[in-house]
C-alpha cells in the first residue's frame, strides 16, 4: 500500500509526462515555500503555469483544490516571481488525475486558469 507521499509523487509525474505531450517545458517541481508548494511550473507559449495536482481513486479530486489552497499558491507564485526575477505572463492551473479503483486506468484532465471567487 502506498503512503500519500508516495501517491503524491506519483501523481505528479504522471501529470508531468501528459505536459510533456502536449508541448509544455517542466520549468520546476515540488517549490516550497513557508506557504505551501507549488507541484509543477511549466512553461508553454511563453507563459508560466502553476500547476496543482490532485488525484483520487474512486473520488473526484478537483473538489481538494479549494479557495484556501489557492490562496496558498498565489503567495508562493509571489515568491517564485521575486526570488527568479521573472516577468513572464503567468496562469494558475490545476491537473486532475482520477481513478475508478487502483486497477484502473487513470483519466488526466487539466484545469487552466483557475480564478478565485
Amino acid at each position: 500500500m502506498k503512503n500519500t507521499t508516495q501517491k503524491g509523487k506519483e501523481a505528479e509525474s504522471l501529470a508531468c509526462e501528459f505536459l510533456k505531450e502536449n508541448d509544455f517545458v517542466i520549468i520546476d517541481r515540488n517549490f516550497y515555500t513557508k506557504f505551501g508548494e507549488i507541484d509543477i511550473i511549466a512553461k508553454k507559449d511563453s507563459t508560466l503555469h502553476f500547476i496543482e495536482v490532485k488525484s483520487g481513486i474512486g473520488f473526484e479530486p478537483v473538489f481538494n483544490i479549494t479557495k484556501t489552497k489557492l490562496d496558498k499558491i498565489i503567495k508562493s507564485i509571489n515568491i517564485y516571481i521575486k526570488t527568479k526575477n521573472t516577468k513572464d505572463p503567468f496562469c494558475i492551473d490545476g491537473i486532475t488525475i482520477y481513478k475508478e479503483n487502483e486497477n484502473s486506468q487513470a483519466t488526466i484532465n487539466l484545469l487552466e486558469n483557475l480564478t478565485i471567487y
